[in-house]
């Protein structure tokens, strides 16, 4: 029997598993669309507020439920829109399938109404994507644009399909569900190698990132960290990888990183780097970074090994796998001095830098929130100081329980996948934004009250743009060039508009009741916490410097 193009997308999405997407309609996927309408008790669709928001919706729900993401979009504008997702999701490695509609096969080329080359311009930003002109292939490509977004490396791959592929009709065979793999085979001499440089460390150091996250490997971390006697330390997308109540845990690593963190890696003559890419805001300068050291880098992707950071030995692979075959080889060493030298930069004041918490501050705000929310719920942010405030203040215990844009600094990220990841985990999510990464999407109120879901938005509004403002500050003789808003707009109200409760908290004394009465709501609900526009993200190490040039105070 044959079927339409449109209707082989639908069988091979919930081929592969899949029964949520996100998107919006237009002429394009009008055929996508109608056999959507007629499968939607097997596949539910999320309409959002714009193309920019399902994208970020998509990648929201993959990081928290480790499924693949899926957003479609018209050609033209709506194509385009998903631009910014898309590369947010290939920077912090989201596996994703972005789905476009085009023109007819015959007016490609043509300028035509809302033609535009996507597959084109997305080149740089997905791990592969097609254009597919032959029915005959469609189901194949999808299945291997799945299998392309889940191997190895996870990422965005996107297929553009014109309109007369999604109305011609072929001869359709269902497959089942492919297992994706994950392994890269490293020799005997490369495992000894690690497990030698291991034995003869001092004072060894794990550095873990949102590999460990995406590889589900939080167990397996936290034995290996036991069985070297290592403290750990993790990039910004490693946070939730390890629980806050692990001892070994010292928190983020960076230039906003915790001091400790920081400290006890400066000191190290071993980094042990699990599922991480040394990016410039972790390393500061790369030369005083690596001095003294020798580094074993673990990473699924090879093409990250060397690239920032030189790798004495390098083990590619599934970080899960490879620490499971160390953790079976090695034997338990204890570190006495290492341990008791960490302990004691623990101990140090510069490790318990503290807001004034008599007052309202973003501290005070992140820590309430923490006493009164959950364990497992989902914590999402925008881009900015507040992202950096939560990521030090917020004790995260269990994985995939933050959902942040790390590569790409996506201001406007947060809403749209707070939603996703609401959806996706099927719990309470928080959104911590600022005034100005909330203005850039806050349209997608309108998504969380169409479909009534349970995310608290915590509007930090410091009337500025924080992060430029304090760089302004340090850099730039408090020369604030187009950093302070001076907005007038009035977030519960605007709330309101939309449908959605809220309150605004301008003193200390409204917070806790505020916070606990907010997080009751099993819907939408908005905070608006005004705080100082000159607090600043302390530690901070400056750019290209090194952990003797920290600012502790502003």
């Amino acid at each position: 029997m044959k079927i339409s193009g449109a209707k082989i997308v639908i069988e091979t999405l919930i081929e592969n598993g899949v029964d949520t997407v996100f998107g919006y309609p237009g002429g394009a996927v009008l055929n996508i669309y109608d056999e959507l309408y007629k499968n939607c008790d097997r596949i539910k669709h999320y309409t959002t507020s714009h193309e920019q928001g399902a994208a970020h919706a998509a990648d929201g729900y993959a990081r928290v439920s480790g499924k693949t993401g899926v957003v479609i979009a018209t050609s033209g504008p709506g194509a385009t829109n998903l631009v910014t997702g898309i590369a947010t999701a290939y920077l912090d490695s989201t596996p994703l399938v972005a789905l476009t509609g085009n023109v007819a096969t015959g007016l490609i080329g043509r300028d035509s109404f809302q033609e535009v080359d996507i597959c084109g311009v997305t080149m740089p930003i997905t791990k592969h994507n097609f254009m597919v002109k032959d029915i005959n292939v469609l189901a194949d490509t999808i299945r291997e644009a799945f299998k392309i977004a889940n191997s190895g490396r996870p990422g965005p791959v996107l297929i553009d399909i014109p309109k007369d592929i999604q109305t011609a009709q072929t001869h359709f065979t269902p497959n089942k569900k492919e297992d994706f793999c994950k392994v890269y085979k490293n020799g005997v001499k490369a495992f000894n190698d690690a497990m030698q440089l291991i034995k003869e460390s001092k004072r060894p150091f794990i550095y873990a990132g949102g590999g460990v996250v995406i590889s589900d490997a939080s167990s397996e971390l936290s034995t290996f960290a036991d069985t070297i006697d290592a403290p750990i330390g993790t990039s910004m997308m490693g946070l939730s990888a390890v629980s806050c109540d692990n001892e070994r845990f010292l928190g983020m690593t960076g230039m906003h990183g915790r001091f400790a963190a920081s400290k006890a890696l400066a000191s190290c003559d071993l980094i042990i780097a699990v599922g991480t890419r040394f990016s410039d805001r972790a390393t500061g300068n790369k030369t005083k970074f690596i001095h003294g050291k020798k580094v074993i880098h673990i990473d699924i992707d090879p093409a990250e090994i060397g690239k920032n950071i030189p790798a004495y030995v390098s083990l590619v692979g599934d970080v899960k796998k490879i620490l499971s075959k160390l953790n079976a080889n090695m034997q338990k060493i204890e570190r006495e001095e290492w341990s008791k030298e960490v302990q004691s930069i623990k101990n140090s004041k510069d490790y318990h830098l503290e807001m004034d918490k008599s007052r309202l501050n973003p501290q005070s705000v992140i820590e309430t929130v923490n006493k009164y929310a959950d364990k497992d719920t989902i914590i999402a942010t925008d881009v900015g100081q507040h992202q950096m405030w939560v990521a030090q203040y917020y004790n995260f215990k269990k994985a995939r329980t933050f959902v942040t844009s790390g590569g790409l600094g996506t201001m406007g990220f947060g809403l749209g996948a707070s939603i996703g990841a609401s959806i996706g985990a099927q719990k309470k999510a928080v959104l911590f934004t600022s005034d100005g990464g909330f203005h850039m999407n806050l349209n997608e109120m309108a998504t969380l009250v169409s479909y009534n879901l349970p995310v608290l938005i915590v509007v930090m509004n410091n009337n500025a743009l924080g992060m430029v403002r304090q760089w302004q500050t340090l850099f730039f003789e408090s020369r604030y060039s187009c950093t302070s808003l001076n907005r007038k707009t009035d977030y519960v109200m605007l709330a309101k508009a939309f449908g959605i409760n809220g309150c605004k908290i301008d003193d200390m004394s409204k917070l806790n009741n505020a916070v606990k009465d907010a997080l009751k709501y099993n819907r939408p609900y908005l905070l608006e916490v005004t705080i100082d526009p000159d607090e600043k993200v302390l530690p901070m190490i400056p750019p290209n410097g090194t952990i003797n040039d920290i600012i502790l105070k502003a």
